[in-house]
């Protein structure tokens, strides 16, 4: 059974962002038909302008006209027509860097600069793929541009690359090429608090300065080449861990991608470099630039565990042991999997991993035997639609959002049947140990189906019993989170137009489960 409410966090309004600025978003795709899919996915609210490399077709033309009117009747502002940058005998990325400095966007729609391949030459063995080269330059030239516009501005621009055979509607989320961090915020050892997302330029962290207090970012994280996705997870002690992918031009043109992860041991102190741990496909770098975005977990031993889909669309991982030595690359054998990964810590103490199926509906499992050796379980109950699977509060479980119904479930391996959340359409991110009336329980922090954050709870390890949903009120672009400190203070971090964070603390001094004010983060 869920319940909801509409207990708003505080009683005063979220604040404009500073200085008017509103929630603009620039596209930059090759020419206009590539423009239509990624503004029709764009949400109410934003400011729309659309940058081309060409001018395209006259059908072309007309689709993005048609889409863009569209999308002024559900509520966007469209900044004019495309604007049509001819880069002939021009440095392409300095002009859309001109392009970027006048719109002065907050979020960039491009395309996916490495596509998945859908045949191999029999004779040479490249990749062949069903989208033209245009879209990988054009989407290398965007990246690039953005590095440099957030560079001099000192501001968040935050990046989605989008599968250019991607549809709008339940199956959207598949098109990030790049997935934004689900648990970005973390509790360090002192007490104090960590914000880390990806932007254009790399990651960006917000850190208190005082338990409970003031916080100072946002602040660059060091790490060249970066793509703009991250994964965030904590080791057995609690401290947070970084994956991503990293992007470096080779002298002959290529590009090579790579897994790198790093750490921070203490908060607001700088984390550990970024440690390269290869691809599955490393050797040859045409096929090793499809590396799909890692998921990763630690066992309750303290060893890591890193998964990837790989160029042929299975998972391979690698593990370090606690003393710090990897592993090679492994495969993992069983079904083709799509990008769609998730790693967790089982109840056992071991980890688990998983995928959405490429080829079918369906979400299939990879667990530890008794030999330690993966092993494929395709008889799960549930098909997660493409972007929301996710870990859930209690181990081993996962939460995610139906395939046809929409609706938020969790499923722990053994359950004949998932278990339904309800009350929030988006992919939920997940704590427990929050103590509530002198009882447990696990907490789900999503976007509403309104656009506004949503916070549910349910006794520990019993969402059976029914989750308490409510509505704090603070619009989410991306995805909302939340973290509990080492006293057991629960916190809600939202990212709201202007590239700002606002944050909820619940109060400790009243019974249920009630928000101070949001009050921004850093400045």
């Amino acid at each position: 059974m869920t319940r909801r409410t509409d207990r708003r966090a505080g009683s005063a309004a979220v604040a404009e962002p500073a200085g008017g600025r509103t929630h603009v978003v620039a596209v930059i795709v090759p020419e206009p038909a590539d423009a239509v899919p990624l503004v029709e996915r764009e949400a109410p609210g934003a400011e729309i302008a659309v940058v081309c490399l060409r001018s395209g077709t006259k059908e072309g033309r007309a689709a993005l006209d048609r889409a863009l009117t569209a999308a002024g009747s559900r509520g966007c502002r469209v900044l004019g027509g495309p604007r049509i940058v001819d880069v002939q005998g021009r440095d392409a990325v300095a002009a859309l860097l001109a392009e970027l400095r006048e719109i002065d966007p907050e979020r960039l729609h491009t395309l996916d600069p490495d596509p998945t391949h859908v045949s191999v030459d029999e004779a040479t063995g490249v990749p062949g793929y069903d989208v033209p080269l245009a879209h990988t330059e054009a989407a290398a030239h965007a990246l690039a541009a953005a590095r440099a516009r957030q560079t001099e501005t000192g501001r968040p621009l935050y990046v989605d690359c989008l599968r250019a055979q991607a549809t709008p509607g339940p199956g959207a989320a598949s098109a990030r090429r790049y997935p934004m961090p689900v648990n970005w915020l973390s509790a360090g050892f002192d007490g104090r608090l960590t914000a880390f997302l990806p932007t254009a330029a790399g990651v960006v962290r917000w850190h208190e300065q005082t338990p409970g207090g003031a916080w100072r970012g946002p602040e660059p994280v060091e790490g060249a080449g970066l793509a703009p996705g991250l994964l965030v997870i904590a080791d057995p002690r609690g401290l947070p861990h970084l994956f991503g992918l990293r992007r470096t031009t080779r002298d002959d043109g290529g590009v090579d991608v790579e897994v790198v992860h790093a750490a921070q041991y203490r908060t607001g102190r700088p984390l550990t470099p970024w440690l390269p741990l290869g691809g599955p496909n490393a050797r040859a770098w045409n096929k090793g630039r499809e590396v799909g975005f890692p998921a990763a977990a630690f066992d309750t031993a303290g060893n890591l565990f890193v998964f990837v889909r790989n160029f042929g669309h299975s998972i391979s991982w690698r593990r370090q042991s606690a003393d710090g030595g990897w592993t090679d690359w492994q495969h993992l054998s069983g079904v083709k999997v799509a990008d769609d990964l998730v790693a967790v810590t089982s109840a056992h103490g071991g980890v688990e991993v998983f995928a959405r199926a490429r080829d079918t509906e369906a979400t299939v499992r990879w667990y530890p035997g008794p030999d330690g050796t993966f092993r494929e379980d395709r008889g799960l109950p549930f098909a997660a639609r493409p972007g929301t699977l996710a870990p859930a509060p209690e181990p081993g479980a996962v939460v995610y959002c139906d395939l046809h119904s929409g609706e938020a479930a969790v499923w722990r391996p053994g359950a004949p049947a998932p278990c339904p959340l309800g009350g929030s359409p988006g992919r939920p991110a997940a704590v427990r140990g929050v103590e509530i009336d002198g009882w447990l329980y696990s907490v789900l922090v999503a976007p509403g189906a309104d656009g506004t954050c949503s916070v549910g709870a349910y006794p520990e390890g019993r969402p059976d019993a029914g989750v308490w949903w409510q509505d704090l009120g603070a619009p989410s672009y991306g995805a909302p989170t939340a973290a509990v400190s080492r006293s057991g203070r629960l916190t809600v971090a939202t990212r709201i137009p202007g590239g700002r964070l606002l944050l909820a603390r619940r109060q400790e001094n009243r019974d249920g489960l009630v928000f101070d004010d949001w009050e921004p983060a850093g400045h």
